[in-house]
């Protein structure tokens, strides 16, 4: 791969660091209205399938390892760092696309992690959409997860 022109550069950072804040904020109002009105009821939108319910996760994905927050935290930061630093390579627009989903999803559970908890990186991460068969999730899970497809969709493509 080759190094960006510097207007190739703005403009695939542009858009990467465009669509991560966009996440990050979608990411952030959902969990506070989820705050607000999910804690005392859940709602349930298609019974036995798909409910809106508040869940406080300490852990990882799933709400593996609790208590590993500082460890996911830490991971969340390098991966970001690490990805908006690819970006000065050469990549197909799908690509930026998910890796600016990618770093909007890592930081905007990140925020919860610096900001819902006593020490460091401890905080729980909200989570609020409840599919019968997938441990509850929010939208920064959600544009992790589109990313991974968006990612296998590209490498099929350039196969």
């Amino acid at each position: 791969m080759r190094d960006l022109r510097p207007k190739e550069l703005i403009r695939r950072y542009l858009l990467a660091v465009g669509l991560a804040i966009s996440v990050v904020i979608v990411d952030l109002l959902t969990k506070r209205l989820a705050s607000i009105e999910l804690v005392d009821e859940p709602i349930e939108i298609i019974p036995g399938f798909l409910s809106l319910i508040y869940v406080e996760n300490p852990g990882a994905a799933f709400s593996l390892l609790p208590g590993a927050g500082p460890f996911v935290g830490l991971a969340a930061i390098a991966v970001a760092i690490g990805v908006l630093w690819s970006l000065r390579k050469e990549r197909p627009t799908l690509e930026v696309v998910a890796f600016g989903l990618i770093v909007g999803g890592a930081i905007g559970n990140l925020v919860d992690r610096i900001f819902r908890g006593d020490g460091f990186l401890d905080g729980k991460v909200i989570d609020w959409i409840d599919l019968w068969w997938i441990p509850t999730f929010n939208i920064a899970d959600m544009a992790i997860t589109v990313a991974v497809g968006l990612l296998l969709v590209q490498a099929w493509l350039t196969r």
